[in-house]
C-alpha cells in the first residue's frame, strides 16, 4: 500500500472517530434548555424533544407566552415531586386543550443507547441517551425516559391524554412506578439545590399547615435562547455516546477504589449513575 493511500485512509478513519464519537462533552442547546428563575435561584431544565416532540412544543409555546410566570408550585411532597402550574383549582387548565400522553416510543432493531443495566427492577434494559436516562423493551420494540430524580414531567388527572400545562419535577426518589403512564419531556441539568428547597405543602399529620403565602412561586419561566446571550447559563454536559462515558459506568460496577473494601455487588442503579455537567466560563 503506498504512502498516500495509507493517509488518506488514516485520514477517514480519524474523521470517522470524530463524527461517531464527537468529544467527550457537549454544549447544552439553549433552543431546548428552560430556565426557571425561583426566589432563591436558577434551575436549568434540558428539554428532550428527540422523545416527547409534543409536550416539549406545548412547554416552550407556554413558556414563552409568560403562562407559568408568578404561579406557584402547590403540590411538593419531600421525597416526591414539586408540581406547579396556573392556580385554576385542578391539574388541568380548562382554556388549555388536552394532550396525547407520550409515555414510550417505538424502536427499531438499529437502534442503540449506551447500556447500564440488564433486567432491571422495572424493564429489561436500562441505558443513556443524550444523556437521558431511558428503559427498553425489546420484546415490544419501544423504549421509555425514566422517572429519576430531577426529571421534569407533565402532571394529568386519571384519563391517560388529560394532560394540559401543569408540570412537575422528581425532588427524592426515583418514583420508576410513573414509568410509562405519564410523560417525562426532560431533565434539571442545574439548579437541583434549589428545586430541594421549593418549599414542601404537604405537612405530616397534625402539624401546621402550610400557609398558601408561602408556597413557592415560579418567578419566571423562560426559553434560554430567548435571553440575551449575557444572562444565559451556558452549560456541557458528559457526551453518553462517547466511549469514555461506557468506561466511567464499567469503572462505576468494578467498585475499585479501595474505599469498598467490601464490593458491592457489580450492578448499577441508573438513578443513582451521574452525568457530568460543568459551567463554560
Amino acid at each position: 500500500m503506498n504512502r498516500k493511500l495509507s493517509f488518506l485512509i488514516i485520514t477517514f478513519l480519524t474523521a470517522f472517530n470524530v463524527n461517531a464519537f464527537e468529544s467527550e462533552w457537549r454544549e447544552l442547546d439553549p433552543n431546548n434548555a428552560i430556565l426557571l428563575t425561583l426566589p432563591h435561584g436558577k434551575v436549568v431544565i434540558e428539554l428532550a424533544p428527540q422523545f416527547s416532540p409534543n409536550h416539549v412544543k406545548r412547554f416552550k409555546t407556554l413558556a414563552q407566552k409568560g403562562h407559568y410566570d408568578g404561579n406557584k408550585f402547590y403540590r411538593v411532597i419531600d421525597g416526591f415531586v414539586a408540581q406547579g402550574g396556573p392556580d385554576d383549582g385542578s391539574v388541568k387548565d380548562k382554556a388549555i386543550s388536552e394532550m396525547k400522553i407520550e409515555a414510550d416510543f417505538p424502536i427499531d432493531k438499529d437502534w442503540s443507547f449506551t447500556l447500564v443495566q440488564e433486567n432491571d427492577l422495572f424493564t429489561e434494559q436500562t441505558g443513556f441517551k443524550e444523556g437521558f436516562a431511558l428503559g427498553r423493551s425489546n420484546t415490544e420494540n419501544k423504549a421509555w425516559m425514566l422517572h429519576c430524580p430531577g426529571v421534569i414531567a407533565m402532571a394529568r388527572a386519571n384519563e391517560p391524554d388529560s394532560a394540559t400545562s401543569h408540570f412537575y419535577i422528581t425532588n427524592g426518589q426515583a418514583t420508576r412506578y410513573l414509568d410509562r403512564i405519564m410523560t417525562v419531556f426532560g431533565r434539571v441539568v442545574y439548579g437541583m439545590n434549589h428545586v430541594q428547597a421549593i418549599t414542601r405543602t404537604s405537612v405530616i399529620e397534625g402539624d401546621t399547615p402550610v400557609d398558601l403565602k408561602d408556597y413557592t412561586p415560579m418567578v419566571k419561566v423562560q426559553l434560554m435562547s430567548d435571553l440575551p446571550k449575557e444572562q444565559q447559563i451556558r452549560l456541557e454536559i458528559n457526551n453518553t455516546e462517547h466511549p469514555s462515558y461506557a468506561k466511567k459506568l464499567s469503572d462505576r460496577r468494578k467498585r475499585e477504589n479501595a474505599f469498598f473494601y467490601k464490593k458491592p455487588p457489580p450492578v448499577l442503579d441508573i438513578c443513582q449513575t451521574p452525568v457530568g455537567v460543568r459551567m463554560i466560563k
